[in-house]
């Protein structure tokens, strides 16, 4: 009866908007979109997830975006794809971006010791002598690992994190810090196993920060979320209307209890709120050489060198299969290396921004709700048929420029 219930409210508050697209066949393209909203609905009720939006980019075009049920479900709100969230570990994206922009301003280099930028010492004692660099920060080849006992500390409950990065990173990192311990790293050089590591990300975000005399979300706000019209883009809840948030919620047993939203002291490396339409921005101009709607944020070298893939056989991790995984610059692959960007999880937030390694075919996918189990496989699933749809979308045209 739940679930019955549940498929008649998502589909009265379903939300639509359709960018135009090359027609297909008489038909087709209204029969796959009706085909992937009823999976869509079907899955959403079966696992308790309660929104959703998601876009279609093709040719670095944006051609389709759709949202699905509730941004709060309490208050009636559909969840659209201009409702704002936290998008979890996409931030990394955006984090990458903000580094290469100091790159590419001469402020920072990939493979300088990270040491002299940082006004305390970040060392492996397992390995002192070898220096960390940037690039393996992004890499997640520096040898920090996230400690569970002091990484759970980084999310503050009800509102932004009270406590600095800088404070946070100095007692993780610091041999007199209160968090410090030598299982803050791998027993291993660093460069040589990939480990991915968010504080690795946060140290790197306030590297950038103490290399260009700005806070993250400032320089991000003027170099790329301004010039890129990603008017509802922010790093705090500060920033962001909070009538436009989404509620977060956590599924179980198909029932879904909403959470109160929560702070990142460690925020490069998550902390990133947005919505579907704005990242979608964001999205095309990596996918476009550092440009979207005429407006220029990064470089097209600087866009080459982030979307890179840094492994080679005579390059890697020793722990990682070429065939299998591949990194950038905070940029990886997924789907054995056939599919390149990044993704997000954290409690009630499922995010996806991925692309093909062409780059025609891109898919961005914002849940607003956690699920576990076999539900997680269904709740996989929606990303999948969202692929399959804008394969669909892109027939008619690859079948014309053969």
């Amino acid at each position: 009866m739940r679930f019955n219930r549940a498929i008649t409210i998502i589909a009265a508050f379903l939300v639509s908007v359709q960018v135009a697209a090359e027609p297909g066949p008489p038909g087709a393209a209204a029969d796959s979109t009706d085909a992937l909203n009823g999976f869509v609905e079907q899955q959403m009720a079966q696992t308790g997830i309660v929104g959703l939006a998601a876009a279609i980019i093709l040719d670095r075009k944006l051609v389709w975006m759709q949202g699905y049920g509730f941004a709060d479900k309490q208050r009636g709100m559909p969840f659209t794809p201009d409702t704002i969230m936290n998008i979890g570990s996409i931030s990394k994206t955006v984090t990458g971006a903000a580094l290469m922009h100091a790159v590419q301003e001469g402020k920072l280099d990939l493979d300088t010791d990270i040491n002299e930028y940082l006004p305390f010492k970040v060392v492996n004692p397992n390995f002192p002598e070898e220096p960390i660099t940037l690039r393996q920060l992004a890499t997640h080849t520096s040898s920090i690992v996230d400690r569970p006992a002091a990484y759970e500390g980084a999310y503050h409950y009800g509102g932004d994190s009270p406590q600095s990065l800088g404070e946070f990173l100095v007692d993780y990192f610091s041999t007199e810090g209160k968090l410090y311990s030598r299982e803050n790293f791998l027993d291993a050089r660093p460069g040589s196993q990939r480990e991915y590591s968010n504080i690795a990300a946060g140290l790197a975000g306030y590297i950038v920060e103490l290399a260009t005399d700005a806070k993250l979300n400032a320089y991000t706000r003027e170099f790329l979320f301004t010039p890129l019209g990603m008017h509802n883009t922010g790093w705090f809840l500060a920033e962001i209307d909070p009538s436009r948030h989404s509620q977060l919620y956590i599924a179980q047993d198909g029932v879904s209890i909403p959470i109160l939203n929560y702070g990142l002291t460690t925020y490069p490396d998550g902390g990133v709120r947005t919505s579907v339409a704005d990242l979608s921005h964001f999205f095309i101009a990596l996918l476009n050489g550092g440009e979207y709607a005429g407006n220029r944020v990064l470089d097209a070298d600087s866009v080459a060198q982030m979307l890179k893939f840094q492994f080679t056989k005579s390059n890697k991790p020793d722990n990682v299969l070429l065939a299998e995984k591949n990194s950038g610059i905070f940029w990886q692959s997924m789907f054995n290396v056939t599919r390149m960007g990044h993704g997000g999880s954290d409690p009630g937030v499922q995010t996806m921004m991925l692309a093909d390694l062409s780059g025609r075919i891109g898919v961005i996918l914002f849940i607003n709700t956690s699920v576990s189990g076999a539900d997680l496989i269904k709740s996989n699933a929606i990303f999948d048929a969202i692929w399959k749809h804008a394969e669909s979308l892109d027939a008619p045209s690859s079948a014309g420029s053969r």
